[in-house]
């Protein structure tokens, strides 16, 4: 068996590779058509989760499989969206919960939840509302030609340039705003759907017109590229979320280190706080092992836990891909000298020894040379 180390390191060299392991079993397989195939009918909360299928298949997606059981709770979380920063979702722990309600995001959206992108439904609506206050009837054959050109070309865009050179669809999302394409500074409106609007200090966050990030945000090419005209949470995002947590559930039936350590590779970009650490088992579990710490280091005070993590490790290196290496290089090692994945073998015998792929081996040892304990 090899080591919770090369486990790790095989599964992330190329973790596109692994992750199509996973995608070509039967079963993953199966289940993954079936609710591409199904989702987008899906109308009302009530559909949702009466449809076991769909629903398991979901609430695995987000690591909620533990719950699906739990219907009724999770139609109070829905009905409640997340809009409101006390709702239902929003005011629970785990912030999965959250997560799962914002992309089938029934609240807001309503029978469009798991269709609904923004630069389609958003945009439209707002077209709509744009010639009635220009005192254009929204029912006018010229607003429906528009918008039937509209709705049929713009799946079509997989970039700002495809957008910007059609100026038919330009003119229309750039209505849908209030903006007139005749007027506007193109080289503008590219550096502002350029930029998109996850960075406060973005081109369309910092113009006084809100209509520019307004726009930057229906057509996020900055978040999802060449997605950003047929995106939606509920669809293929969902499905890329259930492969990784399968990713992670088979390396975790032969080593719970491996799926610890990929868990931990997954959340890191979100770590904000040692807070948000401590509110998460799993994460707080594998920071305990990497520093050394007993489990029942668990059970002291919550800032007590803090003050020891913020002196032995700085949480923004979770955020730099190198750095966050080096910690999971250093969780694995000590994961391996905790739990053994075979009998240990004499520091003499592996002297003489070929690399080994079970034990300590000569590659792990290797490893925890250059870490700082």
């Amino acid at each position: 068996m090899l080591n919770t180390f090369t486990s790790y390191q095989l599964i992330t060299k190329d973790i596109s590779k692994s992750i199509d392991r996973i995608e070509q079993q039967p079963v993953v397989d199966r289940d993954t058509k079936y609710y591409l195939d199904n989702i987008t009918k899906v109308k009302s909360i009530d559909d949702f989760v009466n449809n076991d299928r769909l629903f398991k298949y979901a609430m695995k997606a987000y690591g909620l499989e533990n719950m699906d059981y739990a219907k009724a709770f999770m139609v109070k979380a829905l009905k409640e969206g997340v809009s409101d920063s006390n709702s239902f979702a929003n005011k629970l722990t785990d912030k999965r919960y959250a997560e799962f309600v914002r992309a089938f995001n029934f609240a807001a959206n309503g029978a469009d939840a798991t269709i609904y992108n923004k630069a389609q439904q958003l945009v439209t609506k707002n077209y709509a509302a744009q010639a009635e206050i220009a005192g254009v009837d929204p029912n006018s054959d010229y607003v429906k030609g528009e918008t039937t050109y509209y709705l049929a070309n713009i799946t079509k865009v997989k970039s700002i340039d495809d957008l910007m050179g059609n100026s038919r669809l330009y003119t229309y999302a750039l209505a849908a705003f209030g903006l007139d394409s005749a007027t506007e500074d193109k080289d503008l409106i590219k550096q502002v759907l350029q930029g998109g609007v996850s960075d406060p200090e973005s081109v369309a966050n910092k113009q006084t017109n809100p209509a520019y990030a307004a726009l930057a945000s229906a057509f996020n090419f900055q978040a999802y590229g060449e997605n950003a005209t047929t995106y939606n949470p509920a669809q293929q995002p969902t499905v890329d979320k259930y492969m990784r947590q399968t990713l992670e559930e088979d390396a975790g039936n032969t080593n719970q280190g491996v799926r610890l350590a990929l868990y931990f590779d997954r959340k890191a970009p979100t770590i904000t706080s040692w807070y948000d650490v401590l509110a998460d088992t799993a994460l707080a579990s594998v920071v305990r092992t990497a520093l050394g710490l007993p489990d029942s280091f668990a059970t002291a005070n919550i800032d007590k836990q803090v003050q020891l993590f913020e002196q032995k490790l700085d949480i923004s290196d979770f955020s730099d891909p190198e750095k966050l290496g080096k910690f999971l290089t250093r969780f694995t090692s000590m994961w391996e000298i905790n739990n053994p994945t075979s009998p240990a073998v004499t520091s003499v015998s592996v002297l003489f020894a070929q690399p080994l792929t079970v034990g300590i081996s000569t590659d792990l040892m290797m490893a925890m040379q250059k870490l700082r304990f």
